[in-house]
């Protein structure tokens, strides 16, 4: 008898032809039931007959936030089989070839198949996946405005701005406060560029994350008595290309990425 003691394990029994005959709109969506205690795995027809049995008693449907962000890759890897990869290069602007779709993520090659198979050229945080595949499935294309605004600004941005600034905005401000060099690691790593001085800051610096998503970072250091501050800006249209919740999600991924970077650099 299999003990099953987490989501992916249950998804990965699945054959993921997302047939829905278990009334669940995916494999995925099944998956997360059967682990919540929701749905019996033996609902599945295509794994009648297996001597399987679900341990959501142990586990109490509990699920760590790396599982929870696993889960979600996985999801929409599975969702990319419905995308046309070709039409989707052609609308973003980027290649397709050898039934792979190449974007750049901060200049770096980043391809991805219909299966969901990927090949990067960069390491990529997991809370930056998630926007990555989001974008090839959502983008619809549309050319930059050259308008920078807070995510707050954005349409659908104003309940998540506060958050937004206490996982992104701060950890990036507490990190330019301590390590000078961040920003040159930002432009050597991630081939940002510094541009000129936007809302009276020191320093402005643009990111490419994904090439319609562009990130635009306004420091300013602490003087007479003012402390530091920073701020992230998106371009107008960056829900054209990602819904709000993978710009959040982009945004602490990058937080994230120089707090390792940042804590390797401490240790040597």
């Amino acid at each position: 008898m299999i003990q099953l003691t987490n989501p992916m394990e249950i998804f990965k029994l699945l054959d993921r032809s997302n047939c829905r005959k278990c009334n669940e709109l995916t494999c995925m969506a099944f998956a997360a039931a059967v682990f919540k205690g929701q749905r019996q795995l033996n609902e599945c027809p295509h794994l009648e007959g297996h001597d399987l049995a679900h341990s959501a008693g142990k586990s109490e449907g509990r699920v760590t936030n790396e599982q929870e962000l696993e889960f979600t890759i996985e999801e929409l890897k599975t969702r990319l089989a419905s995308v046309d990869l070709c039409s989707a290069a052609r609308k973003m602007g980027d290649s397709f070839s050898d039934s792979k779709l190449t974007i750049k993520i901060f200049g770096k090659n980043f391809s991805v198949d219909s299966k969901g198979d990927i090949t990067t050229d960069i390491h990529i945080h997991p809370w930056v996946m998630i926007p990555v595949l989001n974008y090839i499935i959502q983008s619809k294309g549309t050319p930059l405005s050259g308008k920078w605004v807070a995510l707050r600004e954005l349409e659908n941005g104003e309940t998540w701005g506060r958050l937004f600034a206490q996982r992104c905005e701060k950890p990036l401000k507490r990190l330019a406060d301590m390590h000078t060099d961040l920003f040159g690691d930002m432009i050597r790593v991630f081939n940002g560029k510094q541009v000129e001085n936007h809302y009276a800051s020191d320093v402005s610096l643009v990111l490419r994350p994904f090439p319609k998503v562009p990130i635009l970072l306004c420091y300013s250091k602490a003087e007479d008595g003012l402390e530091s501050n920073l701020n992230v800006f998106f371009d107008s249209t960056a829900e054209d290309h990602l819904n709000i919740e993978s710009i959040y999600y982009l945004g602490v991924g990058l937080a994230r990425m120089f707090e390792k970077i940042a804590l390797r650099h401490s240790s040597q």
